[in-house]
């Protein structure tokens, strides 16, 4: 995947293209508080590579912690559709599964150590790996 993405919330209010840093291969997962909890796949894209094509005004902000980063979500239907990153302010995370053609439900997904987070500690640290496998066709 190159290029601009075409992304939106499940009730379509917000829609948004973006430039994804890598494509996919910068998807991951965390394991801080809020991410265990929310449990979306997020992909890399550089702070300004996001454009709002509607909705912008729908978007409701959520910090917590440090209030460093933000977390930005749908205020009608809920979903979260981004994040500025903590670990990295000029750069967002964008939730794959707002991606139009895009599916969280990647064979395998890294997760990175969210609870000792990268800014405390110094240094990145990988706490484990998500897997995805797909039951067989009983057609």
């Amino acid at each position: 995947m190159s290029g601009t993405i075409h992304g939106k919330c499940h009730c379509g209010a917000v829609q948004f293209e973006v430039a994804l840093s890598d494509g996919i291969e910068t998807a991951r997962r965390c394991t801080c508080s809020l991410c265990a909890r929310r449990g979306a796949v997020a992909v890399s894209a550089p702070l300004g590579a996001i454009t709002y094509l509607t909705g912008e005004d729908k978007l409701t902000l959520y910090q917590f912690g440090t209030m460093t980063a933000e977390h930005y979500f749908c205020s009608a239907c809920g979903i979260y559709t981004h994040h500025r990153r903590r670990s990295n302010p000029n750069e967002i995370g964008v939730n794959l599964a707002c991606l139009d053609g895009q599916s969280p439900f990647l064979p395998e997904v890294l997760v990175n150590d969210g609870v000792n987070h990268p800014t405390d500690t110094g240094q990145s640290r990988l706490a484990g790996r998500l897997l995805f496998i797909p039951a067989e066709d009983k057609a």
